[in-house]
């Protein structure tokens, strides 16, 4: 058992349908990656988004309150650091359980919102078979 695993996991609401944001004229290949893990992006979601109490929102993640500062703080540096540095910034990873997913059509992009544990559909828009769990995507690159 790794480090992480011991730790209890992160409530996060669904998985994002972005995950990655490059500055206009930035080059893949030489800009620096800031990873911000999924447990940060919620967190932020949670007090910079919502802005909720951080008592209320490390409840429904499912931590501790200080834990819970730990996360946003990181979070916040991350940001800071993509904004005035040019960084490209990678959402991924992270110790974390989702409570719902977003199916994503690869053809059309259509999305749709479902529970963890609903079955791939054929798109609704296209009829395309040709769709992703987002969740999945994600858990798979921890």
């Amino acid at each position: 058992m790794n480090k992480r695993s011991a730790y209890r996991k992160r409530i996060v609401k669904e998985p994002p349908t972005l995950d990655l944001f490059k500055p206009v004229g930035t080059s893949m290949r030489t800009a620096q990656k800031v990873i911000l893990t999924l447990d940060e992006l919620e967190a932020l979601r949670f007090a910079d988004y919502r802005q909720l109490e951080h008592l209320e929102a490390s409840q429904k993640m499912n931590i501790s309150r200080p834990t819970f500062t730990r996360l946003i703080s990181k979070a916040r540096h991350k940001l800071a650091q993509l904004l005035l540095e040019g960084c490209v910034l990678k959402i991924e990873g992270g110790n974390i359980e989702f409570r719902s997913t977003v199916h994503e059509c690869q053809d059309c992009g259509e999305t749709v919102k479902q529970s963890i544990e609903a079955p791939l559909k054929d798109c609704q828009e296209c009829g395309s078979s040709n769709t992703e769990n987002l969740a999945d995507k994600h858990l798979d690159s921890d």
